[in-house]
């Protein structure tokens, strides 16, 4: 009986020893090939792989790989990108109600917007928002500034 369990032990220790330049993972130190792009247990990418750190390089850093600027629905610093013209359009309609704001993440503000949208203040502040919006050059310009 206890040799049983001596063999299982012994076979699972030579497993996972028949890894050649393994690593660990940072995420959750499961052992992994060094050249693997992403850890086997949790996923996560694998830090010492030239070519995965160089492609995360590429997607933070706003540009596709084309060296285009970001379109929206792109993601960018772990953002998706947003329309600057739909949160336009969002804030001239909806302002009031903070339609704008909960379009960019920002539900407390959203949440402040309606509770005051009987004053028509918040339509006003929306407005001038609005405009402010379309100022701005790109859509990822504008994700990065007003969006969560």
């Amino acid at each position: 009986m206890s040799d049983n369990n001596i063999t299982s032990n012994d076979t699972s220790m030579t497993a996972s020893s028949n890894i050649r330049n393994s690593i660990f993972c940072s995420s959750c130190g499961h052992e992994m090939a060094a050249d693997a792009a992403f850890c086997p247990k949790c996923g996560s990418p694998n830090k010492a792989n030239p070519s995965v750190q160089s492609n995360n390089q590429n997607q933070s850093s706003g540009f596709n790989t084309s060296g285009a600027p970001a379109q929206v629905g792109e993601m960018v610093d772990g953002k998706i990108v947003k329309s600057k013209i739909v949160a336009f359009i969002l804030a001239w309609f909806l302002g009031g109600f903070g339609g704008h704001k909960f379009y960019c993440g920002q539900v407390g503000m959203g949440v402040v917007y309606l509770i005051f949208c009987w004053t028509f203040i918040p339509a006003i502040i929306a407005f001038i928002e609005g405009i402010i919006y379309l100022t701005v050059r790109d859509d990822e310009t504008f994700t990065k500034r007003y969006c969560i």
